[in-house]
């Protein structure tokens, strides 16, 4: 979900939240439609699995087709099922498909320029035994003002490379920089999804951004290096899949006496200083967190508001970015424009395939959005007359694992308890933004795009992908629940 698409819901759920009990589908009265599509959503998903894992169909074949299952057993009519799919995959591709790509030419210049190895190196000082909790730094660090597919695909070069010249499992490594990223996501302003909620709630954003890192910090730390030792062991590879060439690491790649990797390309005749590297680096995390304060403290009326807003986009940050490093990563290091065109065109091909599966789990979310599946949920979830902090947490779920979307689980939870919420202290309503957020985050499976871009950047299959990410995800969720429950018991 875009960011107008979300302050367009912020002013609907303010405008409706007196009604809501009357209008909201959530509140309205249990029907056979209702069971009808939880069990097409149940039955969809299985089939996606089956298609997947047991007759091994390539899985853009196999959510394209277990969308179209559940757009027609949810009952929207023939003549609008492939509609709705189209909606769902323009929806993801029109956005994180542009930054797949962004990112994917940031990676390639990065990688062949040098400016790689320079990052590990330093990386790669002092004890191994640290190298996993300098990632989650890392990744906290980026995944501040970045969504989750931007953080990840700008740390998918450094930990690849990282991964190739320590030897270390690629999950010892990679699950740190996934919990980072995800925690942020799902937890902290200027994200939307927190951001959202908040304004729906009508929250204090200082007062959610004090107690989210609070959250954070310890979250990150389990499910990070913690959890990342034990998850090399359930899946010991190394490094492989999309981020393998993403990172400039192929079979033939040129090593030292020692052995290391090193992804610098012939054509570079001097390698970026570690400073411009840096620089380059976070550009697109300047910019963007520029936005963010603007969007805090700057007037919406003011003159440089509309600048701001537009250096800021994602889009906007990332192809900045990007056009830095064809000097810093490419003129600079001895790339001509031929060669520099050449690598540009070179870094798109091993992400076709990504961006095809993370668009087709765009259109399966669609389908069960539209069908009726999300509304479903947050009735069963009403039903069971629960504290509002747990409430919002589990409706978060449940809209969750329905749709795939973190972001669109925060907002329409947030959405439903709103008229339940008037009245608590600016403490509490903070403490419910993130309850919600953490249930937002629960168990990612194959209707979430962030599961196939972690699938196909690590090279892992279904199974690893849920033994590692959704495990992952599940634990900041059920953590980010249990931390908020206990600090409401203090404030």
């Amino acid at each position: 979900m875009t960011v107008p698409m979300i302050q367009h819901s912020l002013t609907g759920h303010r405008l409706a939240t007196v009604s809501a009990a009357t209008t909201d589908p959530a509140h309205q009265a249990w029907t056979s439609h209702d069971t009808l599509v939880l069990i097409v959503a149940a039955i969809g998903i299985a089939i996606v699995v089956t298609l997947i894992v047991w007759l091994k169909m390539h899985a853009f074949l196999a959510l394209t087709i277990g969308a179209l299952f559940v757009g027609v057993g949810s009952g929207i009519p023939l003549s609008k099922v492939t509609l709705s799919y189209e909606t769902g995959v323009g929806g993801v591709l029109g956005y994180v498909g542009v930054l797949i790509a962004l990112g994917a030419m940031l990676g390639k210049l990065l990688a062949d320029s040098g400016g790689a190895d320079k990052v590990v190196d330093t990386l790669l000082r002092g004890r191994a035994a640290t190298l996993p909790w300098k990632m989650a730094l890392i990744a906290g660090i980026i995944g501040i003002p970045m969504f989750f597919e931007i953080g990840l695909v700008l740390l998918i070069p450094v930990v690849m490379l990282a991964v190739y010249r320590s030897k270390t499992p690629a999950m010892r490594l990679g699950i740190p920089a996934l919990a980072g990223l995800s925690v942020l996501h799902g937890f902290l302003p200027p994200h939307p999804g927190p951001l959202a909620a908040i304004g729906i709630l009508h929250a204090n954003v200082g007062i959610t951004l004090a107690f989210g890192l609070i959250v954070a910090i310890p979250i990150v730390v389990v499910a990070g290096p913690l959890f990342g030792k034990l998850a090399a062991r359930m899946v010991p590879i190394g490094a492989a899949g999309a981020g393998l060439a993403v990172a400039g690491i192929t079979a033939q790649s040129p090593s030292n006496s020692s052995g290391d990797a090193k992804t610098q390309d012939p054509d570079a005749t001097r390698s970026p200083s570690f400073a411009w590297t840096l620089i380059t680096l976070l550009t697109p995390l300047a910019l963007m967190l520029i936005k963010a304060g603007a969007d805090l403290w700057v007037p919406a009326n003011a003159p440089l508001r509309p600048v701001l807003d537009f250096l800021g986009d994602p889009v906007i940050a990332l192809l900045i970015a990007v056009l830095l490093a064809m000097i810093t990563f490419g003129t600079a290091v001895g790339f001509s424009a031929t060669v520099l065109a050449k690598k540009v065109g070179q870094s798109l091909l091993p992400i076709v395939g990504v961006m095809l599966i993370v668009g087709a789990g765009g259109g399966f979310k669609q389908m069960l959005v539209d069908g009726g599946a999300g509304a479903a949920i947050a009735k069963v979830a009403l039903a069971l007359g629960l504290s509002i902090l747990l409430l919002g947490w589990l409706v978060a779920v449940l809209i969750r694992l329905a749709t795939g979307s973190a972001t669109v689980a925060t907002v329409t939870s947030a959405g439903i308890i709103a008229p339940l919420a008037h009245g608590l202290s600016p403490a509490q309503l903070a403490l419910v933004v993130l309850a919600v957020g953490a249930g937002s985050l629960f168990f990612s499976h194959v209707n979430d795009a962030g599961f196939w871009l972690v699938k196909e950047y690590f090279g892992l299959t279904v199974g690893q992908t849920v033994k590692t990410w959704s495990v992952v995800e599940t634990i900041i969720s059920v953590m980010g629940l249990l931390l908020t429950a206990l600090l409401s018991l203090l404030v």
